[in-house]
């Protein structure tokens, strides 16, 4: 088969798709014949040199994908040949082939397309466990999503509605910021000009956000406490703004507030099912009757991958960015 892959890190003329050996279904695995995978930052920070797939993982980049199922594993039931499906990966979705444990498949539901369905496991995934499983997100309070545009920002907003939150957004310009409305963003802040702290208290009566989804990490860190309201959760998914910042404690036991930080390529596979098995109980009936949609930005040939690495570094889209196999 073919796939993309780095032999050296460097920009996106790095990423070279070449005749690779046939991946083949393991125990407890199924073969999935890839139709489209998206572009994720952990993919650009890997062609970077940054973030090397977790151990046994496949050392092509791609972290979902959606296609066909071409061949079952020993142990595996549930599933059968020519099922459509999509998938959570921990590599190798940029490829013709992918061998990916049963419980990270996903039939893809109703009303979506094959193709489409590659911009919703990661996303869905991670704003999922993050937002419901562990900050445990509830009907009436307030979320704030930083990089609201995002990929994991478009599905924060949808399914924070869909629970009956308030959401509040930041992103940058005007453009970007009527998207998020679009979805249903109560609160919109344009993080270039204004300051997320004042804007979310003067929205929410000085109470602030009950959840926060931060994409930045350091950079954030001492503003999104200050942003918090007392039982406050802050969920960090990422570490666009840095890895090392001050943090006063006195903050967090005035509000009685907590601070999660998680990955989810590189947790355990039980995890990982059980994470796609909720996602498939309460995420996958909003999706079929259309409450919650993926939001896709552009696809791109695979062989116009380095042009989808460069938007997504130049960070101009809204939504999820597609490489059709």
């Amino acid at each position: 088969m073919h796939a993309i892959t780095i032999e050296q890190p460097g920009g996106p003329e790095a990423l070279v798709w070449a005749e690779v050996p046939d991946p083949v279904a393991g125990e407890g695995e199924v073969l999935v014949e890839v139709a489209a995978s998206a572009v994720n930052r952990a993919d650009v920070l890997q062609r970077q040199g940054f973030y090397d797939p977790p151990p046994g993982a496949s050392r092509y980049p791609g972290l979902e994908c959606s296609g066909r199922v071409v061949a079952l594993g020993p142990g595996v039931s549930g599933w059968a040949v020519g099922d459509e499906v999509c998938a959570l990966l921990s590599g190798g979705g940029y490829a013709e082939r992918v061998a990916v444990p049963a419980g990270q498949l996903l039939p893809v539901p109703k009303g979506v397309d094959l193709v489409t369905a590659a911009a919703l496991p990661e996303v869905v995934a991670t704003v999922w466990s993050n937002v419901f499983m562990v900050a445990g997100l509830r009907p009436g309070e307030t979320l704030l999503v930083h990089g609201g545009s995002s990929g994991i920002g478009t599905m924060a907003i949808q399914l924070g509605k869909a629970v009956g939150a308030r959401v509040a957004v930041t992103a940058g310009g005007k453009e970007k910021l009527a998207r998020c409305a679009e979805l249903g963003a109560d609160v919109l802040i344009d993080y270039r000009e204004q300051d997320f702290v004042e804007e979310l208290r003067a929205a929410t009566g000085g109470a602030g956000a009950d959840v926060v989804l931060d994409i930045m990490g350091a950079k954030y860190l001492a503003r999104n406490l200050d942003a918090l309201a007392v039982n406050g959760r802050l969920a960090i998914i990422g570490l666009q703004g840095g890895v090392k910042a001050e943090l006063d404690l006195r903050t967090l036991l005035t509000k009685r507030a907590a601070i999660t930080a998680t990955t989810l390529r590189t947790r355990p596979l039980e995890e990982k099912a059980a994470i796609i098995a909720a996602v498939r109980e309460h995420v996958w009936p909003l999706v079929a009757s259309g409450r919650v949609r993926p939001v896709v930005h552009a696809a791109y040939p695979i062989a116009e991958v380095a042009e989808a690495h460069r938007v997504m570094e130049a960070s101009t889209h809204v939504g999820k960015l597609l490489l059709t196999i």
